[in-house]
């Protein structure tokens, strides 16, 4: 994409009242735009980052054995009196009536719709286990949104929904779903730590919170620090018996503000491994049994012939959160530093000289090599000077910068720059791009 035909509006200042770094600098980045109050405009370059987290969430829920759907993001109250839940969730629910005096709900979670599609069609355990996902925008009235799209009003959100004929099958469903996370969140260069929290109104007696380590995250955690040094399970591993990755995890202490019991932490990990620190909430995942689908009646016949009510697991991830999550663990003072998978472009190739012959044959050259390689880059063929480009390029943050100018192209040399080391290189145009595109 060539920066003169996109649409970029980058700020030199954020608004005053802006209070964490992420919120200043996807506003100065001109990746979103405040609308309402928590509410916000996806730019392209914010756009592009969401759909590049989304896939990456979509590939590991299949790989996990998640199939996905689509829900409406307006639900029939009535199905919420079913669960109980209509007048218990409180004033975050946004509820409309509709023209025919019906009363509805803009979404704030799932549950109790997936729970109606599961009973109209699944009858019998031959049926499962099953385990369904969509990728679908919420809203919760939150009272004071805040912190841009980290606790905003309406959000991307990923949630899965697991059925199982009893309870050992739904702990492995929830096993699943425990090591699918770790494996996302590694993909997108986070170091997610599981840490068991409160089930809050979605209801169970199981439940982890996922939680990124950052300086502005919003609460205090509190774990071993073997954990944050414990790498991701990856792919290849058992799906059927993950029971092992599990504990090996939950073996060691872990647990957010609300569920920290300090004579536990302290006798359960040395005082040298003991790390208190803030954290990120970027995915949660629950255990809740029958709790939805004894209220509504979501039953299915067992190999015993007896008709029980399903198990049931619900498995969330703040996929926009996740935009703000990333930035907060990863950024400097000149702007954002995207890990490769979920960075909006590749490459800022940067052409320090627009018209001159040699440096728009050569930046033609490195855009082209560049997009046969199945890359992609965002070229500054911009007139702005050459300071006001590298101050841009460093805000937006991609992975690689390749600056070609008249003075390096007469010694026969670009530079490349590695956005999150600072590392430079001044090497021939050539090997830029063998070290671009492999």
């Amino acid at each position: 994409m060539r920066l003169s035909r996109y649409f970029l509006p980058v700020l030199k200042e954020a608004p005053s009242d802006i209070e964490i770094v992420s919120h200043r600098l996807m506003v100065r980045a001109g990746m979103i735009r405040q609308e309402a109050a928590g509410i916000y405009a996806w730019l392209p370059l914010g756009f592009r980052v969401l759909k590049k987290i989304e896939q990456i969430v979509r590939e590991e829920m299949e790989r996990a054995g998640s199939v996905e759907l689509l829900m409406p993001t307006l639900q029939l109250a009535d199905l919420w009196r079913e669960s109980g839940r209509y007048d218990d969730y409180g004033q975050e629910m946004l509820r409309i009536t509709d023209r025919h005096d019906r009363e509805m709900l803009y979404g704030p979670t799932n549950e109790e719709m997936i729970t109606e599609i599961f009973r109209a069609y699944v009858k019998s355990y031959k049926a499962l286990p099953l385990n369904l996902f969509h990728i679908q925008w919420k809203f919760r009235d939150e009272r004071r949104p805040r912190f841009g799209v980290m606790r905003g009003r309406e959000f991307l959100m990923k949630d899965a929904y697991s059925f199982d004929v009893d309870e050992q099958s739904a702990r492995k469903a929830y096993n699943r779903m425990f090591v699918a996370y770790l494996n996302l969140f590694s993909r997108m260069g986070l170091k997610a730590v599981p840490m068991r929290a409160d089930t809050g109104p979605i209801g169970g007696d199981l439940s982890h919170e996922f939680i990124i380590l950052a300086d502005t995250g919003e609460s205090q955690v509190f774990c071993h620090k073997d954990l944050i040094e414990m790498g991701a399970p990856g792919p290849d591993v058992n799906w059927d018996d993950l029971q092992a990755q599990v504990d090996r995890r939950t073996s060691l202490y872990a647990a957010t503000e609300e569920m920290h019991d300090e004579v536990r932490f302290a006798s359960e990990a040395p005082e040298a491994s003991r790390l208190s620190a803030r954290g990120i909430e970027v995915g949660h995942i629950f255990y809740f049994g029958d709790k939805y689908s004894k209220a509504m009646k979501a039953s299915i016949t067992g190999p015993d012939g007896v008709d029980r009510p399903a198990q049931m697991g619900s498995y969330g991830v703040g996929v926009s959160r996740l935009v703000a999550g990333i930035i907060e663990a990863s950024h400097d003072e000149n702007g954002v530093i995207w890990p490769d998978a979920v960075a909006p472009y590749d490459v800022a190739l940067i052409n320090l000289r627009p018209g001159d012959e040699a440096c728009d044959a050569a930046c033609e050259t490195a855009y082209a090599a560049i997009a046969r390689a199945g890359k992609e880059a965002l070229y500054d063929d911009t007139d702005e000077r050459p300071g006001g480009k590298f101050a841009k390029a460093d805000l937006i943050g991609l992975p690689w910068q390749l600056v070609i100018g008249p003075k390096g192209l007469a010694d026969g040399v670009v530079e490349l720059k590695r956005r999150a080391t600072g590392e430079k290189l001044s090497i021939p145009l050539e090997a830029a791009l063998e070290k671009l595109c492999g």
